[in-house]
């Protein structure tokens, strides 16, 4: 008798774990055994969840609001949500276009699952979020990868996404403010690439998780916004992870066309049922509360900004290493390529040798790079950059 069990499924064996966890994991397991570790790695602010959105969970914890919830998300919610772009953007979403979900990588997810289909084209461009090739082959689909670098200021350009295109294309996946590079991209650059979408007849995921976390004064602009034509083929995804440090209480949001938002919600009801209902109200809450919330927010910018400037500074003192200022969210991403070592290799000897933890670039679609981030105390980040130029210099004398 054959004892051999069935193999797992091709989804299973095909997907590959996020390394942007499994690094954050390893150097929280190095320092719950005493090693003093720079964690570099996390994508998530080092803030508390403002204590007025806690109240608001807690207040609805004590009302006895922990039941189901509708899939798509409690009604006062996703009128808030709508509301909200109607004031930032001039988007009229009405709330049946708005999806409350658990966490804004299962918004991307659902779009995916919405609009992709085995043998459909998702073009990604590189760097990406490491997530996006994962769930475009969970849908079956086939995601392109466009290369961009630190020569071209990491944005995919209209010519280069014309030349990723072809009959199979379904999708296009942005992401800005971008993880892991910090770029944002300008209201022209969008437009372009929205272009090509409409005239080839594509949709556009557009990851807007970042768009509050910019500076210098840089705009973030909305793909939604654009146009009529370009709302009709667009679903934004946000969510309240970033700009309210909320990343534990795993709300995302996605807003889209009325038939996308159906199918993304009826997906969401076979699978994860609906967000977690107390936490709704905590959402709420920093909604309506929007004074409150700006505050918060407006403390957390301030902090990223100064780190930023930081952390660069002293980035492009170290001899071999360069890397461009970001203009968003909250990772910096230098070119460690001249030292001759694979992003893997750099950040696995960085962190015995150093204690430093960095997620290699090449779970980013781009090696020869690593992923930096400030959300970290201005100790860590003045400790642990000494310590990679005391690295990088020892691979100088090599």
């Amino acid at each position: 008798m054959n004892t051999a069990l069935p193999p797992l499924s091709s989804w299973a064996r095909n997907v590959a774990p996020s390394p942007t966890l499994a690094v954050d994991a390893k150097a929280k397991a190095l320092q719950a055994a005493g090693g003093d570790v720079c964690g570099f790695g996390a994508g998530e602010p080092d803030f508390d969840t403002p204590d007025f959105i806690k109240e608001a969970c807690i207040a609805a914890l004590k009302a006895g609001q922990t039941k189901y919830a509708p899939t798509p998300g409690i009604p006062e919610l996703r009128a808030a949500i709508a509301a909200r772009y109607l004031a930032d953007y001039g988007l009229k979403y009405a709330p049946t276009q708005v999806v409350v979900s658990p966490g804004g990588k299962f918004s991307c997810y659902l779009a995916i699952m919405a609009t992709c289909s085995p043998g459909d084209e998702v073009v990604i461009p590189a760097p990406y979020w490491v997530s996006y090739p994962e769930m475009v082959k969970l849908a079956g689909a086939t995601p392109v990868i466009v290369r961009t670098d630190d020569t071209v200021g990491f944005k995919l350009t209209p010519a280069g996404l014309e030349a990723a295109v072809t009959p199979k294309t379904r999708l296009l996946i942005l992401n800005s403010p971008s993880n892991p590079t910090g770029v944002v991209y300008s209201r022209a650059e969008i437009a372009g690439l929205a272009d090509v979408a409409t005239r080839h007849n594509f949709y556009i995921l557009s990851d807007e998780i970042y768009e509050y976390l910019t500076y210098d004064g840089v705009k973030h602009h909305c793909m939604a916004a654009l146009s009529p034509e370009v709302e009709a083929r667009t679903i934004v995804v946000s969510g309240f992870s970033k700009p309210y440090s909320m990343t534990g209480w795993r709300l995302g949001t996605l807003v889209a066309p009325a038939a996308i938002a159906k199918a993304c919600a009826e997906i969401q009801s076979q699978t994860t049922s609906n967000a977690t209902t107390f936490g709704q109200f905590g959402a709420l809450a920093a909604l309506r509360e929007k004074a409150q919330a700006m505050e918060a927010l407006a403390r957390m910018l301030a902090a990223f900004d100064r780190r930023r400037k930081f952390l660069h500074a002293g980035l492009t003192k170290i001899p071999g290493v360069s890397c461009l200022l970001a203009q968003g969210a909250f990772y910096l991403f230098p070119n460690i390529s001249s030292f001759g070592l694979s992003s893997d290799e750099f950040c696995a000897r960085l962190l015995d040798e150093e204690k430093v933890s960095a997620v290699p670039g090449s779970g980013f679609g781009a090696d020869g790079y690593l992923r930096l981030s400030y959300a970290t105390s201005d100790e860590v980040i003045a400790k642990g950059v000494t310590r990679l130029a005391r690295f990088c210099g020892s691979l100088a004398r090599r």
